[in-house]
């Protein structure tokens, strides 16, 4: 059967399917692998609003449903807005205003701003290196939001609907947990290793012309009259005749 053969290769070359997983993690272990940076994390969160228009004693707004839904979609657009950057330049504006001292380029803002939303809830989160400069950017950004002091919101205030972002949760700082590189490096180097020991093993032995039983006579069509058995149980320890 194919499979006993194939097992039986694993384990007569065994030391090679393990032992390369080995040099591999005790090279991982030794090594002093660099420590990244601390990283931090601020996030807050906005509900966004429209104005609605001014009633009509003789149009039906259907009790403000379409400004709410608008809402809605304009949280979507909110989204992609934070991370553009018009709110980069802005938020670093407001930051230098507040004592900053801003020696890194608007696209670091651009970059490390996400966003994501429910119904009409806004979350913002702001990722950072220094906790000190975070605080700050973080409170600019809610101010530059809360404010609307973008052209993008200056579209509404001219067309009579502002769009409303109010704060629900002030800027709250944590830090950045291990990023999901750093914990599934190690386990795929070893699946790596692992798969090439076992590829490694299958080549030694497809180049090895030792007999390693009486299966291997009797495929090349040679009588078997004995044998002699092993001199222990490990895949090294039994005597191999050519």
């Amino acid at each position: 059967m194919e499979i006993r053969k194939y097992i039986a290769i694993l384990w007569r070359r065994g030391w090679l399917v393990v032992g390369l997983p080995a040099l591999v993690l005790a090279f991982g272990l030794l090594r002093p692998s660099p420590q990244p940076a601390p990283g931090y994390v601020a996030n807050m969160r906005f509900s966004v609003g429209v104005t609605p228009e001014s009633p009509s004693p003789s149009v039906y707004t259907y009790d403000r449903y379409y400004s709410w839904l608008t809402a809605e979609y304009l949280a979507d657009d909110l989204t992609q807005v934070v991370r553009s950057r018009e709110i980069a330049d802005a938020v670093t504006a407001e930051a230098a205003r507040a004592g900053l001292k801003v020696d890194f380029p608007p696209e670091a803002i651009q970059g490390s701003a996400g966003a994501g939303k429910l119904h009409r809830i806004l979350t913002v989160s702001l990722s950072w290196g220094n906790r000190e400069q975070l605080d700050v950017l973080a409170k600019a950004l809610a101010t530059v939001l809360s404010q609307g002091q973008t052209a993008y919101f200056d579209q509404f205030r001219k067309a009579g609907t502002p769009l409303e972002l109010h704060l629900i949760d002030p800027p709250s700082i944590s830090q950045a947990g291990v990023s999901l590189r750093s914990r599934m490096e190690t386990p795929l180097r070893l699946i790596l290793a692992l798969l090439a020991g076992v590829a490694l093993a299958f080549f030694v032995e497809y180049l090895d012309d030792s007999v390693h039983g009486p299966e291997d006579l009797e495929a090349q069509g040679l009588p078997v009259f004995g044998a002699i058995p092993r001199a222990g149980v490990l895949p090294w320890s039994d005597r191999k005749l050519r």
